[in-house]
């Protein structure tokens, strides 16, 4: 009680009356509302791609030029199949190649999907049907699916409708797995004849692949005398496990292959924009 007398008797003192809390909600200021937030700005496209290479040893190779707006080899309609082992181009640019299927790195498809690298697989039914799955991810990354027959035979001992049959049945069985029948065939070892290229035309196929330089475990074959890219090269390259290159994997193999091209101050292009 002699509390609340103190009370009254300050309020008065001061001319002050007492009120009870309003107990409508205090509003906000004008203008005020939620704490703004700021969004997190979307990564540089060419540091990502600089901080993949860092992380697999190489040194960036140059971004592809544009597509050119024709394709500088086209198929005749009706005509032979074209024979090819370079694109007639000026820019330095090289175009990758990998036969087989054999050898399945995983570490290989974690590498190929950072880099963004282009490249062709020329795929053998019988070395990659113990495992088609493997291929389905580089397939979603954009790299393109060609033929290298069924078995793998040297398609010079066969006869005309042998050969029909490793090619076409190749089409047909990559078609089937991989939603899209390929466009480019190269013939195991290079060797072909004139019945080759009958046969792939009635396979449905536009040009017949063949290579410039070879990639083997630390460096290149060259075909010229010269021993260097020019532009426009098809440079071919395996599926192969440290068997077959001397305790390497696939994905050192490819890392080397990319520091020779890197160093002679090309890069690397998709051979379907261009065939």
């Amino acid at each position: 009680m002699l509390w609340a007398a103190l009370t009254a008797v300050t309020l008065l003192m001061t001319g002050c009356t007492a009120q009870a809390p309003d107990p409508r909600p205090v509003a906000d200021p004008i203008g005020a509302g939620p704490a703004p937030t700021t969004a997190a700005p979307a990564p540089d496209p060419a540091a990502v791609r600089a901080a993949a290479y860092r992380k697999w040893g190489i040194p960036p190779l140059p971004e592809p030029p544009a597509p050119p707006a024709v394709k500088p080899v086209k198929r005749t309609p009706g005509g032979p199949v074209p024979v090819i082992s370079d694109i007639p181009v000026t820019e330095k640019v090289v175009f990758l190649t990998i036969d087989d299927g054999a050898e399945k790195d995983p570490e290989f498809v974690r590498m190929t999907a950072e880099l963004g690298i282009p490249f062709t697989m020329f795929l053998t039914d019988s070395v990659i049907s113990a495992d088609y799955g493997y291929f389905d991810p580089l397939v979603a990354q954009g790299h393109g699916v060609a033929n290298h027959t069924l078995t793998h035979p040297n398609l010079r001992t066969l006869s005309p409708d042998a050969q029909r049959r490793e090619i076409c049945g190749q089409q047909e069985k990559l078609a089937k797995r991989y939603g899209t029948a390929p466009r480019l065939f190269r013939p195991p070892y290079g060797n072909w004849n004139e019945a080759t290229r009958a046969a792939a035309a009635t396979c449905g196929v536009d040009a017949l692949v063949l290579w410039r330089e070879s990639m083997q475990i630390k460096d290149m074959q060259y075909q010229r005398g010269d021993r260097k890219l020019h532009p426009g090269d098809i440079v071919l390259a395996h599926f192969r496990g440290p068997a077959e290159l001397k305790g390497r994997s696939m994905t050192e193999m490819t890392a080397n292959l990319l520091r020779k091209i890197q160093e002679q101050g090309f890069t690397v292009a998709r051979l379907e924009d261009y065939v």
